[in-house]
């Protein structure tokens, strides 16, 4: 090779050797860049997330970042989170009423056991990080909450005739502030209150009286004003057949003859029996009852056979809510 020759390779050996020189320099601050930022996004997102804290019956609960993964331990939980567009990571899947039967058999929705007994263990292992239960579970709120902040609904199942709704609302609220969906939980509210109105406008000028009734077994259970349906009552303006006083989940049997004599115009019956046992419903066939026959809201065709899932299962959501509210608006078609 002449020394010409030499010149020129050594010469394009340097330029190459540069080339990457440069390349190499130009790529590590990338990689650096890129590293930095991901780490700065997820610091906004923490920043940008405003802390909610919720007090309720059980203690105060705060929430210090967006619930990724939220396990709710009761059916009206589970509808709630439905109506606000919130994924489910996990629920009881024991009795699951048919307006939120896609989670039944949804392989991403962990079943957490049973909605009175939940499985703290399958809890845990949906590694939730927001947890919301109801008084039907309040005994486990110690060893729920050391899995992930938990909050209780403070809706009073024996006794609902005091702002049954308004609690109602107030939670849609609060779960709109964690989830960051205010806007819906507002529309959400208005529609409730727009289908409170309607059954009142229907009620508040008739002289009609009914009574809510639990079948169990063949045997009936009347709930008057200060009861699990206190808000039937309170909330939508019907007027009770009967003083009874009864703050019980399920009542006190009652003879064919209490409910002969307080002869409502309106009876809507709510059968547990079909929901817990999953037996048949009752219907006009099959409710062989004579005595109840002989009542008026027997003889105009007034006997409501209510969706007992929404009135039994649930009935503290915006669902259940709804289809209660229904149910009782059928009871005055004439």
């Amino acid at each position: 090779m002449t020394l010409k020759h030499r010149h020129r390779h050594w010469a394009l050996t340097l330029l190459i050797a540069a080339t990457f020189a440069v390349q190499g320099c130009s790529d590590k601050p990338a990689e650096s860049s890129q590293a930095s930022t991901q780490p700065a996004a997820s610091t906004n997102a923490r920043q940008a997330y405003e802390p909610v804290t919720v007090q309720h019956k059980l203690g105060t609960t705060v929430i210090e970042k967006m619930p990724q993964r939220v396990v709710a331990l009761d059916m009206n939980e589970a509808d709630f989170l439905d109506q606000l567009g919130v994924p489910v990571m996990g629920m009881p899947k024991d009795f699951i009423p048919h307006f939120l039967d896609k989670y039944k058999d949804a392989p991403e929705v962990q079943d957490t056991g049973a909605i009175v007994q939940p499985n703290v263990e399958r809890v845990h292992a949906a590694r939730p990080d927001l947890i919301l239960i109801t008084s039907l579970q309040a005994k486990h709120y110690q060893e729920l909450s050391e899995i992930a902040p938990t909050i209780h609904f403070d809706v009073d199942y024996r006794d609902s005739q005091v702002k049954h709704i308004e609690v109602i609302k107030e939670h849609l609220l609060t779960l709109g502030r964690i989830f960051g969906k205010e806007d819906l939980a507002r529309q959400k509210v208005t529609e409730l209150d727009a289908k409170v109105e309607e059954a009142r406008r229907i009620t508040q000028d008739r002289p009609d009286k009914a009574l809510v009734v639990l079948h169990n077994n063949g045997a009936f259970s009347p709930f008057g004003v200060q009861s699990r349906y206190g808000f039937v009552f309170n909330a939508l303006g019907v007027k009770p057949a009967s003083p009874t006083v009864e703050t019980g989940l399920h009542g006190q049997p009652v003879s064919s003859e209490f409910i002969q004599q307080a002869n409502p115009d309106v009876i809507y019956i709510v059968d547990r029996t079909a929901v817990m046992e999953r037996r048949p419903a009752l219907n006009a066939e099959t409710l062989g009852n004579p005595l109840l026959r002989q009542t008026n809201a027997w003889k105009n065709g007034r006997v409501i056979f209510a969706d007992a899932e929404a009135w039994y299962i649930t009935a503290a959501s915006p669902s259940s809510v709804k289809l209660v509210i229904d149910d009782v608006i059928r009871g005055y078609r004439d």
